[in-house]
């Protein structure tokens, strides 16, 4: 009897050590992309009847029946006209709307949910979703690798485009809008988490709320159009990606950087980033970024930058910028140094440079050969440049910079007279905000 015990307790352990090892093999395998398998990260897509979405889609043919006959790797053209969602594809298809095919959700759901690699969805619409924020109701979600979204119209719909582990996408051409809602509770028009070396070109993304990337590296966002959201590009965590050539209009915000490493920002136009937070480029403990050869204009602060750069030994360069007409060109928060502006024009802006109350570290930074439409000094050798160093004080500056709401003060009649009778005699020690030791004296010629 004792022996069968012993036994039993052999079977019972083995078991058990099986059932453990199995259930930590699954565990290992639901990994973020790049570091192992393909995680689960959804939350579960709930089912709805017919009945229970907008009555426009009961007579229309479901579009599922379409991709279920169609073998993988084929090209499927449908017919034009409106079909009804929702579809998933969980096969290599190409699917050729020529402009001329609608999928509509009926406002229940996500309307297509793209499970699938080297995959092409081109000239289709996408509209409908639901407005969940807990299942992340969208026109699109893409989980896989190496495909092709191309002229895909997306409208009335809560998230536009969501990669959540795809990598090496190329979404190029689509136009995406989210539902009329108040803009904090819209949907994001484009959304990457975890997903890595996609390319993101010539979209247009209007009327939604976010473009965002959280953990999401070496992405190119190329020639894109962004207007009327709140952030055009929010990165966290997100680094070594690329955004040039970008148009961004009457956004809270154009592109900020939060948490990252690296990155490049060239030859954008970033406008009317107004309002309480607006700004058109912005820094919160970021490093090794280059901002080249933007146009930052009309905006309520062309670059805001806070604890950055973040890494020691690390810089932030800021180069061959146009800052025009902003309430403030470059604004400077909890300011460690190593940031390094060159060849940068300033011209318009009611305040060019500014700290957040006082800093020891303005000598840290690096400032040369940048055009000030201010500059009070003279190039008698014709070199180009000025003869003296621009410098820039604080004098009643100082009142609105330790105190933001006499902002709304600025150019009145008593601040004017204010900062006058400072600069000709001070009776306070004005601040040093920056010295440009060769200060451009030649306006540099820019194209539009």
């Amino acid at each position: 009897m004792p022996r069968l015990h012993r036994l039993a307790k052999l079977a019972l352990a083995a078991t058990l050590l099986a059932v453990l090892s199995h259930g930590n093999s699954e565990q290992q395998s639901e990994l973020p992309a790049g570091m192992g398998a393909r995680a689960n990260v959804d939350r579960p897509k709930p089912t709805y009847m017919l009945h229970e979405r907008d009555a426009r889609v009961h007579g229309l043919k479901p579009f599922q029946e379409l991709v279920d006959r169609a073998e993988p790797g084929s090209v499927l053209r449908p017919p034009p006209g409106a079909y009804a969602g929702p579809v998933l594809i969980n096969k290599p298809l190409t699917i050729e709307g020529g402009g001329q095919v609608t999928i509509d959700a009926g406002d229940k759901g996500t309307v297509m949910v793209l499970e699938a690699s080297h995959a092409v969805l081109r000239g289709v619409r996408l509209t409908g979703s639901g407005d969940s924020h807990d299942t992340d109701d969208s026109c699109l979600d893409v989980r896989g690798d190496h495909n092709l979204i191309e002229n895909v119209q997306m409208d009335n719909c809560l998230f536009g485009l969501d990669l959540k582990q795809s990598n090496h996408n190329q979404l190029r051409h689509n136009r995406i809008s989210s539902k009329d809602r108040e803009l904090g509770v819209r949907g994001d028009g484009l959304r990457l988490w975890y997903s890595h070396d996609n390319l993101i070109e010539g979209n247009e993304i209007i009327d939604s709320r976010d473009m965002v990337a959280w953990y999401s590296h070496r992405n190119i966002y190329r020639d894109n159009l962004g207007r009327r959201s709140r952030y055009s590009i929010h990165f966290m965590f997100a680094n070594d990606n690329v955004v040039e050539g970008n148009r961004f209009y009457d956004n809270a915000v154009g592109v900020y950087f939060m948490y990252t490493e690296g990155g490049v920002v060239r030859n954008n136009v970033i406008s009317h980033a107004t309002g309480a937070a607006g700004m058109g480029i912005g820094f919160k403990e970021a490093s090794g970024t280059v901002i080249d050869n933007n146009e930052i204009v009309y905006c309520a602060i062309g670059i805001g930058s806070d604890l950055s750069p973040f890494q020691p030994d690390s810089s932030i360069e800021v180069r061959r910028n146009r800052f025009a007409y902003n309430g403030i060109g470059i604004l400077f928060n909890s300011e460690v140094g190593g940031n390094n502006m060159t060849d940068n024009l300033f011209e318009g802006n009611l305040t060019q440079v500014s700290y957040g109350g006082r800093s020891g570290s303005v000598q840290k930074n690096t400032w040369r050969g940048n055009y000030w439409d201010d500059y009070q000094g003279f190039d008698r050798n014709n070199d180009g440049y000025g003869d003296q160093p621009h410098e820039l004080m604080a004098y009643a500056d100082q009142i609105w910079m330790e105190m933001p709401i006499a902002r709304f003060f600025r150019s009145s009649p008593v601040m004017e007279l204010l900062d006058f009778l400072e600069r000709l005699a001070p009776f306070s020690s004005p601040d040093l905000i920056l010295r440009d030791e060769q200060p451009r004296f030649v306006k540099p010629h820019r194209e539009a």
